[in-house]
């Protein structure tokens, strides 16, 4: 597999020589000053791709091409919007880029309720906390029809736990929530995510997914001309919020998307940490269905409870089993080897995704929530050695 770290550009306060002694070798990144729905240039894609590997490092993954809302909606200029996606991918690859990340999530990307939660070692974690969740787009958001979205259990507990927030708390959880996290696209207010969330509902879930079906027919054939390969990341949390369409977010969602545009170019991206926040996903049973498939990985874990909340573990000791994952997809790897016989063939990169802040950060300015230096460096060090020694094993086979 190959070692990747998430970059977001020159002002990153990681540098890029922070990641090369890392260990890692390649990069995951995007182009964040281009609008989404402009197209990215050549010129563009090539001036970042030498600031990395004047650093001595590979631009590995794009992570992502944000794909505009109205592509998801098929509204406004959305046909003009999918052209500029496709020449934005046929730009990449001839650059040199061809593996692109990219998600179909609607109105809000990857969503947690606390960016600084305290773990038992005084090191702080992302968590999705659904008492948090609910008690915001119930109380806060007020969203029509909120109550149906929720067990009563944890509508008495939003209640219970509305009433005890202060002016600050609730304005925390709501930036926490809306306001944009590292690596989304963009933010909103409450009256502006209202009237996105309004549209996104009125679609439905099977409307919506044969939106996501009618975007790949158009640009898959373009990116396997290109040699691009195109890996879906799942929804983050994998079920709904707000009500919302979800569509990306069990095994049965991601071989439907196979199946509705049957080309190598149309690929997923494994986060072990969004499907793995569903106790119903077995990771390493996906990882063998689709491993043909799977052309980007996020190794990230995750402690669930009962009433859908989670929050992010130590790499190696949350509830997913990261070492038969990472088995599964060395065991991928080594069948493309096989049947590459001698050949160049495609490795599998895969980012230590997000880290747990620890004390030697806490207090230093630029850092990102889940995406500290030292946190990944130890997520990484960790993976790094399962993925030696499983490698090892199945080699030996």
């Amino acid at each position: 597999m190959i070692e990747t770290w998430r970059w977001f550009g020159p002002s990153d306060s990681i540098s890029l020589q922070k990641i090369r002694q890392a260990g890692a070798t390649g990069i995951v990144t995007s182009l964040h000053e281009v609008k989404t729905g402009d197209v990215w240039t050549i010129e563009a894609i090539s001036k970042h791709k030498k600031l990395i590997e004047d650093a001595g490092l590979q631009w590995t993954v794009i992570e992502s091409i944000p794909v505009h809302n109205d592509i998801k909606t098929r509204t406004g200029n959305y046909l003009q919007l999918i052209e500029n996606y496709k020449e934005s991918v046929k730009n990449a690859a001839a650059c040199g880029v061809y593996t692109i990340c990219y998600n179909f999530m609607p109105v809000v990307d990857w969503t947690r309720t606390n960016l600084m939660y305290r773990l038992p070692n005084n090191s702080h974690a992302l968590r999705f906390e659904m008492t948090d969740f609910a008690a915001y787009d119930m109380y806060m958001l007020e969203r029509k029809g909120a109550e149906e979205s929720y067990e009563p259990m944890v509508k008495e507990k939003a209640l219970e736990r509305f009433s005890k927030m202060n002016e600050l708390e609730r304005q925390e959880l709501e930036k926490n929530i809306i306001a944009g996290l590292p690596g989304g696209e963009g933010s909103y207010t409450r009256d502006s995510i209202r009237a996105a969330i309004q549209q996104f509902i009125e679609l439905g879930t099977e409307g919506f997914r044969q939106n996501l079906f009618l975007f790949l027919q158009a640009i898959i054939p373009d990116a396997e001309a290109a040699g691009a390969k195109m890996c879906i990341h799942p929804d983050d949390p994998p079920f709904s919020l707000f009500g919302l369409p979800r569509v990306v977010s069990t095994a049965s969602d991601a071989q439907a998307l196979l199946d509705a545009c049957p080309s190598p170019a149309n690929g997923l991206t494994m986060c072990a940490g969004s499907y793995g926040a569903r106790g119903d996903n077995n990771l390493v049973q996906m990882a063998r269905d689709f491993g043909s498939r799977i052309y980007f990985v996020h190794l990230r874990n995750v402690i669930r409870e009962a009433d859908g909340s989670f929050y992010e573990s130590d790499h190696l000791a949350g509830d997913n089993d990261m070492v038969g994952l990472v088995e599964a997809l060395l065991s991928e790897e080594k069948r493309r080897s096989q049947e590459a016989d001698g050949k160049p063939y495609l490795s599998i990169p895969m980012r230590p995704d997000h880290g747990h802040l620890l004390e030697d950060e806490l207090n230093q300015p630029g850092v990102k929530p889940g995406y500290s230096y030292v946190g990944r460096l130890k997520g990484l060090a960790e993976l790094r050695g399962v993925i030696h020694t499983v490698g090892n094993f199945v080699n030996r086979q």
